[in-house]
């Protein structure tokens, strides 16, 4: 048994997207919340929601440690067809994770108190991307 939901997530470019609420709202009962980004220029993380200013050291970190395509130490990089965030967003997409899995007791997230759960977009300009939920109960 179990519930399914299509997450939209419109993004404003690179950035991390919060929508715990959503999910917060959504989930009921028992069980293990399962969650899978269809995408591969963008990642899901649990990471810290009370403080912005960790949200932006992920980014410039990120940033730095897999610079753009323009950048002269990227310049092994051949796949360049859209854009000079593209291959460096499909790198950070590979160092992140696609898909996490949440227990889910008694209707509620067991995130720990300051833990959001973020879509990390990783391309700079404005995307649509979705991630599928599915609640796995145990009944």
């Amino acid at each position: 048994m179990g519930k399914t939901k299509n997450i939209i997530i419109k993004t404003n470019g690179l950035g991390l997207y919060d929508f715990t609420s959503e999910l917060k709202n959504w989930v009921s009962g028992e069980g293990i919340l399962h969650l899978f980004a269809k995408h591969t220029s963008a990642s899901l993380l649990i990471q810290e929601n009370f403080d912005p200013e960790v949200k932006t050291d992920l980014i410039n970190f990120f940033v730095r440690l897999v610079p753009f395509a323009s950048d002269p130490r990227m310049r092994y990089l051949s796949h360049r067809y859209e854009g000079e965030d593209d291959m460096p967003a499909h790198i950070k997409a590979a160092l992140g994770q696609v898909s996490l899995t949440i227990p889910v007791i008694e209707g509620e997230l067991t995130l720990g108190t300051w833990q959001g759960v973020y879509l990390f977009e990783h391309r700079t300009s404005p995307k649509t991307r979705e991630v599928v939920a599915k609640l796995q109960s145990d009944t």
